[in-house]
C-alpha cells in the first residue's frame, strides 16, 4: 500500500483502512436501504414504506442486514453466503452488489471488488457512497486519476452527506501520488468538516511538518495529543515537531507520554535512540 512516488515520503495511515470500511456502510445497513427508492426532502417523490416494498425486495433487504451484520462482525464467509441469497431474490439490488465490493477488497481480490462496485453504480449511477469505495480501491492499485475522477464526482453530489470521509481519501490518495498540494488541501477540507477525526488531524499534520511548515503542523499535533486518539505515531511526530520549534519541555512531556503509554513500539525506541530524522 505504499507508494513508488519520487520525494514522497509514504505516511503511516493509522487506522485509515479500518475507517472506511466502517463509514463506507453507511446507506447500506438497516432502514437505509428500504429508503433508497425515496427521493430526498422537498422533492415531490412519495416516500416508500412497507407496504410498498415487493415481496422479492424485502426478502433480499433482509438477507442484506445479516450480511453486513457478520461482515462488520468480520465473519467474511458467513456474510457471503448471506450475500448470494440476497442476490438471489433480487439481481438488480445495488447495495447488495456494493457489499459485495467491500467484502472482496476486504479479502483483496480488487478484480471481483471493482466489477461489484461498478455493477452497483450501473443500477444506481447517484450513488456517491460507491463511487467513495471504488476510488479508494483503484487508488489502491495506484491508478490515481481513476480515483481522483470517482472522488470529485461523489463530492459533486449536492445530497452527499459523508464529505469528511471522501475528501480524506482524496487526500490520502492524492499523497500517494505525491500531489502534494493538491493532498494538504483535501485534508484541509475534511478536517472542516470533521476536525475530531485523528486520521485526518496526523495526515495533514505529516504534510505540514514534511514541508517544514512545523507551526502549523504543531497546532493539529496539540489538539490530536490532547485526546485519548493520541497513539505511537502522533506523539512521535509531536515530539518531532517541537523538538524542530526548539520547545524542549513541550518535547520532553511528549516523549514522556510516548515512553509510558507505548513502550515497546518502533516510535519509542526511534526516541531513546535520538533517531529524529529518520
Amino acid at each position: 500500500m505504499s507508494t513508488n512516488a519520487p520525494g514522497w515520503r509514504p505516511i503511516r495511515h493509522w487506522f485509515f483502512c479500518a475507517c472506511l470500511l466502517v463509514l463506507a456502510l453507511t446507506g447500506i445497513s438497516g432502514c437505509a436501504s428500504k429508503m433508497s427508492a425515496a427521493g430526498p426532502a422537498g422533492s415531490g417523490v412519495e416516500v416508500v414504506t412497507d407496504s410498498d416494498e415487493p415481496e422479492f425486495r424485502k426478502r433480499a433487504r433482509i438477507r442484506l442486514e445479516l450480511a453486513v451484520g457478520y461482515f462488520e462482525q468480520g465473519q467474511t464467509t458467513i456474510a457471503l453466503d448471506e450475500l448470494k441469497q440476497s442476490m438471489a431474490a433480487d439481481p438488480n439490488y445495488a447495495e447488495a452488489y456494493s457489499l459485495r465490493g467491500l467484502i472482496y477488497m476486504r479479502l483483496n481480490d480488487f478484480r471481483i471488488s471493482e466489477e461489484s462496485f461498478r455493477k452497483s453504480l450501473t443500477i444506481n449511477p447517484r450513488d456517491s457512497n460507491v463511487m467513495h469505495n471504488l476510488g479508494w480501491l483503484l487508488c489502491q492499485q495506484a491508478r490515481y486519476p481513476e480515483a481522483e475522477q470517482l472522488f470529485s464526482q461523489a463530492l459533486s453530489n449536492p445530497q452527499y452527506g459523508e464529505r469528511a470521509k471522501t475528501f480524506r481519501a482524496q487526500g490520502l490518495c492524492q499523497a500517494r501520488a505525491g500531489l502534494r498540494a493538491e493532498a494538504e488541501r483535501s485534508l484541509l477540507k475534511s478536517y472542516e468538516f470533521d476536525a475530531g477525526n485523528p486520521v485526518t488531524a496526523y495526515n495533514l499534520a505529516t504534510l505540514l511538518f514534511q514541508r517544514g511548515d512545523y507551526v502549523r503542523a504543531q497546532f493539529y499535533l496539540r489538539r490530536l495529543n490532547n485526546t485519548e486518539l493520541a497513539n505511537a505515531e502522533s506523539l512521535w511526530l509531536g515530539v518531532r515537531a517541537e523538538r524542530r520549534m526548539e520547545n524542549r519541555e513541550a518535547m520532553l512531556q511528549l516523549a514522556a507520554q510516548l515512553l509510558k503509554r507505548f513502550p515497546q513500539s518502533r516510535e519509542a525506541s526511534a526516541y531513546q535512540l535520538g533517531k529524529f530524522d529518520e
